[in-house]
């Protein structure tokens, strides 16, 4: 009997298809629609406070929908293909280990969730801005944050003794006061601090990227991820050992 063939991308679905769909706007944006109908698309689903002001311009769809809807919609959109791709490869390499974990309802609400936070995050930042947000950095950013809760644990997919691939997935998480005393997170997010907080202040300026960073919704996602983990997490914690029961010595009468 042959044994079964290993998948060429062992992704799961629920990514590939995250990650398609984004493809496939960008694409649709880029060589479908005319520059008015894609700037028609920017105004109704990108990220913009000044959209919540009483002041928001005439041409800024302010009503409850976009309000709404572009708190996550604006994830889907990406300034070119470098900022796509950016985010496709991040996606690609801490989202399987979390949709494996979540399974595919939770792990969809989670990145919408992340991408709310990183949306919030930039509002109270930029207040009555104008400049629209967009990109799904403040998902990848909570996707990453999220991993970190259980790739390194003991028996999880990037520990010293993983215990096969299924399992590894579904390892307990660590507590938060755990991670903070492990170098190799800490070295992890001094690192991803580092990086956002140099590129948002124009240090470094990402290749064919016109637009400034929103590092502050990269931070947002990544702590609303890291904070918010336990609230989507279908892995009960590990119970502390109990302490053994003492046997009842016998009444004497």
């Amino acid at each position: 009997m042959n044994p079964p063939r290993e998948r060429m991308f062992n992704v799961p679905g629920v990514v590939l298809a995250l990650g398609l769909l984004l493809l496939c706007i960008h694409l649709v944006l880029d060589f479908v629609l005319t520059d008015a109908q894609a700037e028609q698309v920017l105004r109704l689903f990108a990220f913009s406070p000044q959209r919540y002001a009483a002041n928001a311009p005439a041409w800024l769809p302010a009503w409850w929908g976009p309000q709404f809807w572009s708190v996550v919609s604006y994830a889907f959109l990406h300034a070119d293909f470098n900022h796509l791709i950016l985010n496709l490869v991040w996606l690609l390499a801490f989202g399987p280990p979390l949709a494996r974990r979540f399974g595919s309802a939770r792990f969809l609400a989670f990145c919408a969730a992340t991408a709310a936070a990183g949306a919030a995050a930039h509002f109270v930042t930029h207040i009555g801005a104008l400049a629209p947000m967009i990109g799904a950095s403040a998902a990848v950013s909570g996707t990453m944050a999220a991993a970190m809760r259980f790739v390194f644990q003991r028996g999880g997919p990037l520990g010293l003794l993983g215990s096969g691939e299924t399992e590894s997935y579904h390892v307990p998480a660590a507590p938060l006061v755990a991670i903070l005393r492990d170098p190799r997170i800490v070295a992890f997010l001094a690192v991803w601090f580092g990086i956002n907080i140099i590129f948002g202040m124009g240090v470094v300026v990402l290749p064919g990227s016109e637009g400034t960073v929103a590092w502050q919704a990269h931070i947002g996602g990544f702590l609303a991820g890291l904070l918010g983990f336990s609230w989507f997490d279908p892995v009960r914690p590990a119970e502390p050992p109990q302490p053994p029961i003492a046997a009842d010595h016998p009444t004497l009468h």
